[in-house]
């Protein structure tokens, strides 16, 4: 595939009764989106044309049978028409097991033509975790879904929001298993799966910093020990293998140093540790990165927006960032691998 073309991202419609349709009619019709890739949306079509009616505009939605037949023009939003939802059973604004489901399946679906090579990422929008389970899917949200459509490779969080970027040791655990998931295996893993992320975003060598668990990092084992007899070793064996990586650094200060671009992302012991110095940037501006998989995977920052659903007044920032650093680490990967991409077609309804 010439280098030059833009990505073609397979973008998930999300929860139907959130505001996820209309941030994709609103988002996929901006020019500054529409110069970097060429956005194909994974769900229902009449769901689509809806949003258009409720968000206002001239966007022709227009159904394919897959990513490949889509077209370069800011005008038609290209659909894959594989999903039905049922407009009694899926209201805005409320969770549904119908909601949960059609949620899903435009994720398989998505997932099915990037690893067939049909579509060059993923772009994921908000799904509700009480639908999906309602639905009889039972993850804790799209890290672990995607992780076992993928084969179950080893996978992080990486959460980017302007120049911050920050992984995660754990993420959807109490805070009493994750501290016990602080292991310098464990702590090493994701440190090789951030620098090869980051490098996807462009910086060849990245200056990796790792957290403390502990105030002050331990301060020197006052506060415990968890950095000397886990945290370090990780970032020594880290150092071994030639990468840069630096730390442990006190959880108050590192996510800030790394905003200001003394490091290129940093690696947080647990969830809230890392979600909330990147959320306090912005909700809006945040994007979410699944690292490890065999393909590209960004999301929204945010939940299904379901107060906002129907009105039109859903804000597309995140979306917008999530789908313009997709195209940015799918362009990297053409630019190395020359991937062509596939015709499949999915049989339509």
């Amino acid at each position: 595939m010439d280098a030059t073309v833009k990505p073609i991202l397979a973008v998930t419609m999300g929860d139907p009764a959130g505001s996820g349709p209309e941030l994709i009619v609103k988002a996929c019709a901006l020019d500054e989106v529409r110069a970097v890739c060429r956005p194909v949306v994974i769900g229902d079509a009449r769901r689509l044309r809806a949003a258009v009616e409720i968000v206002g505009g001239d966007t022709c939605v227009r159904t394919i049978g897959g990513p490949g037949d889509s077209c370069d023009d800011a005008r038609v939003l290209d659909v894959v028409d594989c999903i039905e939802v049922d407009a009694r059973a899926v209201v805005r604004g409320q969770a549904s097991a119908a909601g949960g489901e059609a949620a899903y399946r435009s994720i398989l679906r998505a997932v099915e033509f990037t690893r067939a090579e049909a579509a060059h990422a993923v772009v994921t929008s908000a799904i509700n975790k009480a639908a999906l389970h309602a639905a009889g899917h039972l993850y804790d949200g799209h890290t672990e879904l995607l992780a076992e459509l993928c084969g179950g490779p080893k996978v992080t969080m990486l959460l980017v929001a302007d120049d911050l970027r920050v992984c995660h040791v754990s993420t959807h655990v109490s805070l009493r298993e994750a501290i016990e998931r602080v292991r310098a295996e464990r702590i090493l893993d994701v440190i090789g799966i951030a620098r090869a992320g980051v490098r996807e975003l462009g910086i060849e060598d990245p200056h990796i910093a790792v957290a403390g668990l502990n105030p002050h990092a331990g301060e020197g084992g006052l506060f415990g020990d968890e950095e000397a007899r886990h945290i370090l070793p990780a970032i020594e064996q880290a150092r071994a293998r030639g990468w840069r990586v630096s730390g442990p650094y006190a959880g108050d200060t590192v996510f800030f140093r790394t905003l200001q671009r003394e490091f290129d992302c940093a690696v947080a012991m647990y969830h809230d540790q890392g979600h909330v110095a990147a959320k306090m940037l912005g909700i809006w501006r945040g994007v979410n990165v699944t690292l490890g998989l065999p393909i590209i995977r960004t999301s929204v920052e945010h939940g299904t927006d379901f107060a906002n659903a129907g009105t039109g007044r859903g804000d597309p920032r995140s979306l917008v960032q999530a789908l313009k650093l997709a195209a940015t680490m799918a362009g990297n990967r053409i630019r190395e691998a020359g991937t062509a991409i596939r015709e499949v077609q999915t049989a339509r309804r």
